[in-house]
């Protein structure tokens, strides 16, 4: 069980994955929700204070770079244009804007996302922190609920 526990904790860990990938493996290895919800939002939280204070960095240093600057690039455009949506949308409200953008399990709209995005706009780390927490937890209640869902219309048809 513990090492069921370790895939999920890892798998909300990767890009663009994250805890909207893991909640439902979890369902699907039929982990009890709760400790899995909790362990997916442990996973998807810890890399967050090492993107928001060094994504932006290493990801300019190496923008110019041979081999890794395509990647780089695409990485620190996706950030801007993540974070222009948010300013755009957001206005004063940058905040909800936030929590809201990671919250809503969308293709590229994760925590990593989010918070390189926080970054780039110069948002404080503890509003921002929180923000990508709250959205976190709210993409979890949602991936939760579908999961829950899917899982058990096929277990109903299987």
């Amino acid at each position: 069980m513990l090492k069921k526990y370790l895939i999920i904790f890892l798998v909300s860990m990767v890009p663009l994955i994250e805890l909207r990938g893991a909640v439902p493996i979890a369902v699907g290895m039929n982990l009890p929700l709760l400790p899995s919800y909790i362990v997916c939002i442990l996973g998807n939280m810890l890399p967050v204070p090492f993107i928001f204070f060094f994504a932006r960095k290493v990801l300019e240093w190496g923008a110019d770079k041979p081999v890794i600057g395509k990647f780089f690039t695409f990485c620190l455009e996706k950030g801007h244009k993540g974070g222009q949506k948010l300013q755009e949308k957001a206005g004063r409200g940058l905040f909800v804007a936030l929590l809201l953008f990671v919250g809503i399990p969308l293709p590229g709209t994760g925590a990593w996302t989010g918070t390189l995005a926080a970054s780039l706009l110069d948002m404080d780390f503890k509003s921002s922190v929180i923000a990508v927490m709250l959205g976190v937890v709210l993409a979890g209640v949602i991936m939760g609920l579908l999961s829950m869902g899917v899982f058990g219309a096929l277990g109903t048809i299987f």
